[in-house]
């Protein structure tokens, strides 16, 4: 077996070596898992990532917020809680976050050209800036309101 040093190959190394310059786990241990099965006999199995990873990360990430209500750490708020104005905010915009993910998936699928400056902006925002790989999807979507798509 010979080592593939391809542009995407090189493209993983940088965000490898990004995620550990900037102490991101994430992008890190993303980009590794990706590099090793673009290396080995496990690409064949990329084809399934990429049209199922979205879906199961999003179940995962679902999971990983449900958890604490489910555990007990975080308790259901009484009724009342939810005329303060805080919950009121909070669910509109969890509301718009939502809204925008949607209008995000679906420009991505239309324009596959934005997802590259997507992706690039996200990993950036991540490696430098404390952020989160769940970007691009809301990225995408406030990029369609912009475009009116």
């Amino acid at each position: 077996m010979s080592l593939q040093v391809n542009s995407v190959a090189i493209m993983l190394v940088v965000l490898i070596l990004l995620g550990v310059l900037s102490n991101n786990n994430s992008i890190t241990i993303s980009a590794l898992i990706l590099l090793l099965m673009h290396q080995t006999f496990l690409g064949k199995y990329i084809p399934f990532l990429e049209k199922n990873g979205l879906k199961v990360g999003i179940i995962i990430l679902t999971v990983g917020v449900l958890a604490p209500l489910v555990s007990g750490k975080v308790q259901l708020p009484a009724f009342k809680e939810f005329l303060n104005w805080q919950m009121f905010l909070s669910i509109v915009i969890g509301i718009a976050v939502a809204w925008f993910a949607g209008r995000g998936v679906n420009l991505m699928s239309s324009e596959p050209i934005v997802v590259t400056g997507l992706l690039i902006g996200t990993v950036l925002g991540v490696a430098f800036l404390g952020g989160i790989p769940v970007g691009p999807l809301i990225a995408a979507g406030i990029l369609a309101v912009i475009l009116g798509k």
